[in-house]
């Protein structure tokens, strides 16, 4: 990351509950938590949900900065595993500052804050923002700060954070600037009330608007004008459309389908399916991201540990990519077939040369899309003929680079059964 780039980096990504089956490991069971980095070095936190512990953790262990400048409240902090950006330098005890925002205060919005482990150090410096809620009253951040620390709910309360803690109310309607980005804040559908957020930054812009439900003519309008022109547009995507015109109408949330049109109508440039049900297993919400793809090109689903960064000529997307299990160096035959990245078909015959049991690096002289699935045949080790009886699976794309040989690509893949 550099002066003239934004990065956002997803922590939680998962709805209403966290989950740890493994129907959901791959896109993860943290509910939400992202961090914008700002050009200027500026942090924001947006949401408080379970991945806020992951994001403690790592700022506790990771603290870098390239020079914490006492004109912004952020520093850069070092890659999530799986992924590398350049120009970062670790620094030790550095102070760690940031904006919080909340959307709202329901509980897998805020149900990470007494994990949060910068919290308990007196050398950082944590400002807050939300809205006063109806029935709560005045200072309802700050009541719902300590209302979830109270006894007998946990085991202490929030004198224990050391931070330095500041609270701001805001409301939709309102814009501020925090250092070199300006906010712009919405009224959004959902029960109870909810805020979302809009970034302008040198590099570009971010719209966050999860726990939304279409369907109110006026926060509809609101929705379009958060959304107008974004250079990523992070959308609620909990329910299919037959959920939402169902059983659950009125819960406060949106599909795929109603987010990809918002993002044609604002003419945003990538959608990010975001708030995934917990119910929903990886494999459905694959399928979710591809009936996506087909109304709008730049779709991607959510996943924790992918980063998006902005400022160039487009938005360069991240995936994890860490791999366990036992790696084997062989010379395995496999047939893959898949789609590129500009939606053609391909049918390719190549060899696996690198594999674990969870994954593969494939050579390809085909380019094919992030998070897209390719069907990978293997055959048997050493074998130039075909087997009788090949291996059949099905790959998850979460890497590409350039290949050992000139017009080839390194695809880096995760097998999902």
């Amino acid at each position: 990351m550099t002066a003239t780039t934004a990065q956002i980096r997803f922590w939680g990504v998962r709805g209403s509950t966290p989950t740890v089956d493994q129907a959901t490991w791959r896109y993860g069971g943290n509910t939400p938590c992202l961090e914008l980095t700002t050009p200027g070095g500026t942090r924001f936190i947006l949401d408080c949900g379970t991945g806020l512990r992951m994001l403690g953790n790592h700022l506790a262990e990771y603290n870098s900065s390239t020079g914490i400048d006492p004109g912004y409240n952020g520093s850069r902090t070092k890659n999530p595993p799986g992924t590398s950006f350049p120009n970062e330098q670790e620094k030790d005890d550095a102070p760690i500052h940031a904006h919080i925002l909340l959307t709202h205060y329901h509980w897998d919005h805020i149900q990470g804050i007494p994990f949060f482990a910068p919290l308990y150090s007196p050398q950082n410096k944590f400002h807050f923002y939300s809205f006063r809620s109806k029935f709560l009253g005045r200072d309802s951040l700050k009541q719902v700060f300590q209302t979830q620390m109270a006894h007998p709910y946990f085991p202490v309360n929030v004198s224990a954070m050391s931070a330095e803690r500041e609270f701001t109310e805001i409301a939709g309607g309102e814009t501020f600037q925090v250092d070199d980005a300006k906010i712009s804040v919405f009224w959004l559908n959902h029960p109870q009330g909810c805020l979302g957020f809009r970034f302008e930054t040198s590099a570009g812009v971010v719209a966050y608007a999860t726990d939304n439900e279409p369907g109110d003519p006026e926060l509809d309008r609101n929705l379009v004008k958060l959304a107008i022109g974004a250079d990523i547009f992070i959308n609620d995507a909990q329910y299919t459309p037959e959920q939402l015109a169902g059983p659950r109408r009125g819960w406060g949330h949106s599909s795929w389908l109603a987010g990809t049109q918002v993002a044609r109508e604002a003419g945003a440039r990538n959608l990010v399916l975001f708030h995934h049900d917990p119910d929903t297993s990886d494999r459905e919400v694959d399928g979710l991201l591809r009936q996506s793809r087909q109304h709008s090109e730049n779709v991607w689903a959510a996943a924790e540990g992918m980063a998006m960064t902005l400022g160039g000529a487009q938005v360069d997307v991240h995936l994890p990519t860490t791999r366990t299990g036992q790696r084997r160096d062989g010379n395995l035959r496999a047939m893959v077939t898949g789609y590129t990245s500009d939606g053609r078909a391909f049918q390719e015959e190549t060899v696996i040369r690198d594999l674990t049991v969870q994954g593969a690096m494939l050579y390809l002289s085909h380019s094919p899309r992030l998070q897209s699935e390719l069907q990978v045949e293997m055959g048997d080790p050493g074998k130039e003929t075909p087997a009788e009886h090949p291996m059949k699976l099905r790959g998850y794309v979460v890497k590409l680079e350039p290949g050992p040989q000139t017009e080839q690509t390194a695809v880096g893949v995760v097998f999902t059964e």
